[in-house]
């Protein structure tokens, strides 16, 4: 197609969002709505995304070792565990240290400074995925010389649980947005479309291809979708920014953290500008199909 008539198409698209402004900023209205709520949607999944990815890092069993066990045969069965499955890393923690950890978090008044240490070497040991994590404690609990295995059981499931179950319904939320959004504006430009059904007609009479008579609309639905995504961006990069600034620091001693916005931000205007520019493409393409047939 002629650099000529892509310029006579993009004339035509805007001269035809003008003469039909009223139904024009009705479809806009119904993408500023849409690709609001699905950036804010897809704000929280990310975040919780992210959460659970930094608590799943944080992940790992706990294995008190008898006490009875001496630190060479600890060690051998520090060993043992690296060797098992699904196992990624093992950190090794004599009863020493973990004195020390309690010495750190507690004061040193506890009366444990002064008495012999009562307290276990231990393994921490992480799974090559969180996921696997119940399995791994099974494997070392069958071990010889471990006295206890500790590691959220039946919590961290729930955990899985119900971030799978949030990521599920976030994503069923994104989708059936963004459907109704194509849903509205077809039927918006269909209006449109409706009204120069004679002038469509004529077109196509005269030898006008399908491609032709299709592509103003289309362009007319990618400005639609693009006027109405700038609004949905500003709105959730602000209030992003303020959530943002206002949490931060009240997590920061926390395991987890959230997205930091500059990036996070930037990716997700494009997001929203795509989704925008392709649900009016998309949009228009649907509406105008059925007048591309002259009877």
């Amino acid at each position: 197609m002629a650099i000529k008539t892509w310029i006579r198409h993009l004339r035509d698209s805007f001269t035809s969002i003008w003469r039909n402004r009223w139904m024009s900023l009705a479809s806009v209205g119904a993408v500023t709505v849409t690709l609001l709520l699905v950036g804010v949607f897809v704000a929280l999944i990310l975040n919780v995304n992210k959460i659970a990815s930094d608590f799943e890092k944080d992940v790992e069993v706990k294995v008190l070792i008898d006490t009875t066990m001496k630190e060479t045969k600890a060690l051998a069965l520090a060993q043992k565990v690296k060797k098992l499955p699904d196992v990624a890393e093992v950190r090794y923690s004599s009863k020493e240290d973990e004195l020390q950890k309690v010495v750190d978090d507690f004061g040193e008044d506890l009366s444990l400074v002064d008495q012999e240490n009562p307290l276990h070497n231990v393994l921490y040991v992480k799974a090559t995925e969180p996921q696997k994590t119940a399995d791994v404690a099974r494997q070392i609990d069958a071990l010889k010389g471990t006295s206890e295995v500790l590691y959220g059981k039946g919590k961290i499931d729930k955990f899985f649980q119900m971030v799978d179950t949030t990521r599920t319904i976030g994503l069923v939320f994104i989708v059936a947005l963004v459907l109704m959004a194509v849903f509205l504006i077809s039927n918006t430009i269909k209006l449109t479309i409706a009204a120069r059904q004679h002038e469509i007609e004529i077109m196509k009479l005269v030898g006008a291809t399908n491609n032709y008579v299709r592509v103003p609309f289309m362009l007319e639905g990618m400005w639609l979708g693009l006027f109405g995504a700038v609004l949905p961006i500003i709105a959730v990069a602000a209030g992003y920014m303020s959530l943002y600034e206002r949490l931060s620091p009240i997590v920061q001693n926390e395991v987890f953290s959230f997205l930091e916005p500059t990036n996070f931000l930037l990716r997700l205007s494009v997001i929203l500008l795509a989704m925008g520019v392709v649900i009016g493409i998309f949009g228009s393409a649907m509406s105008i199909r059925k007048y591309l047939a002259v009877k």
